[in-house]
């Protein structure tokens, strides 16, 4: 059955799924978010005039190393080599940050909870590098945009 939850045993209890029967394949993750802010915080970040550092640079920094490690902060995931991390930032508006994350790997399972862990941590940061000059910024939404590759085939948000 698709919709089956695979993340439970026998038992009703959680367990992390055995994927050593599943093929090796080429895929990938793109997750997005969001961050509302003033439009002074905004442009001193595009300005690079806050006094923490480069905020676009450190939130970059921070999706990559939360990617590589989201197995061990979400317990059913496993540890993966991934071959690929690109972070993104689109200045959407004189309020609006939009960030993105694409993972990639070959292999047993998919990078879908890495992309999002990856989006997710760089959103994180910048509120943290400019929480002192806005408080009020809104993270999110956060989702799953698209993923390639594996026994459940492709998802386009959207278009699923």
């Amino acid at each position: 059955m698709k919709d089956q939850l695979t993340h439970f045993n026998e038992q009703n209890r959680a367990r992390m799924v055995d994927v050593s029967e599943k093929d090796m394949t080429k895929r990938e993750a793109v997750a997005e978010s969001k961050i509302v802010m003033k439009p002074e915080t905004l442009a001193r970040i595009r300005e690079g005039r806050v006094e923490k550092g480069d905020v676009l640079a450190v939130a970059q920094v921070a999706g990559v190393m939360a990617a590589k490690k989201t197995w061990e902060i979400i317990p059913m995931c496993h540890p993966l080599p991934l071959t690929g991390i690109d972070i993104r930032f689109t200045f959407e508006n004189e309020t609006t940050l939009s960030l993105e994350a694409s993972v990639r790997t070959t292999g047993r399972t998919g990078v879908e909870m890495e992309a999002l862990t990856a989006v997710s941590a760089a959103a994180l940061t910048v509120y943290d590098m400019c929480k002192a000059m806005d408080k009020a910024m809104i993270i999110g939404p956060t989702c799953l945009v698209s993923k390639t590759g594996g026994k459940s085939g492709d998802f386009r948000r959207g278009e699923n």
